[in-house]
């Protein structure tokens, strides 16, 4: 009888320890350093949250490209929708060119004007290059041709009703001839044609500081357009 209670004794023993060492066995898998959860929390080396951030917002955290900023095209800005203002051109303006008041010296140039005003009820831009030909009226010389590229052809804005000036430099005596015909010049035009940059060009008449008609007497190629300004 003792033998058998002993043997029965010794069987669960073995038992419970076998149990506790396969348990001990399954914790120390579960919370192993090189188990799946922690291998899936580590970083790869060089990126940062910041940048992973910045990959699944599509680059909206940079500088720069805040998510309050605009590319709409420039409104708000000069030139964008509302501000723009259109070229001046012969459908927008008026043009008037009044010969020299004075003649030329041996030193300084006569100086005749061109005036472009704008007719129109809107604001318009003279920006580029203007020219200007003139002919002889009785076409016994080559015309002149002209324009203001080289002096300078920076935007001129001209509000409804305002007018933009430009002297046209030239020499309105022969001082090589003899006294009696030191007016004559090889153009003597009555008309003029001016053109605005990148538009048609308007042939006008040629008239003094009064609106009286003149004539635009050119003696030698020498001819400079100058810039506008308002």
């Amino acid at each position: 009888m003792r033998v058998r209670t002993t043997v029965a004794a010794a069987t669960l023993l073995v038992a419970g320890l076998a149990l506790t060492a396969c348990q001990g066995d399954d914790g120390k898998a579960a919370g192993s350093p090189s188990g799946a959860g922690t291998a899936t929390a580590t970083s790869t080396p060089g990126k940062s949250q910041g940048d992973t951030a910045s990959a699944g917002t599509g680059g909206r955290s940079t500088p720069g490209g805040t998510a309050g900023s605009s590319t709409s095209g420039g409104k708000g800005t000069p030139g964008g929708k509302g501000g723009t203002i259109v070229a001046c051109t012969a459908k927008t303006t008026g043009v008037t060119f009044v010969a020299a008041a004075r003649h030329a010296t041996e030193s300084e140039p006569a100086a005749a004007t061109v005036k472009i005003t704008n007719t129109s009820g809107k604001p318009c831009t003279i920006v580029g290059a203007s020219s200007l030909v003139a002919k002889d009226d009785q076409a016994k010389s080559d015309p002149i041709e002209t324009d203001n590229s080289a002096a300078g052809t920076d935007a001129v804005d001209l509000a409804p009703g305002a007018t933009a000036t430009a002297d046209v430099l030239y020499a309105d005596l022969n001082f090589e001839g003899s006294q009696s015909a030191r007016e004559v010049c090889g153009v003597q035009a009555s008309k003029v044609e001016i053109a605005l940059p990148k538009d048609v060009g308007r042939t006008v008449k040629v008239v003094s500081g009064n609106g009286s008609a003149a004539t635009f007497n050119v003696c030698g190629p020498d001819v400079k357009f100058e810039a506008f300004h308002a």
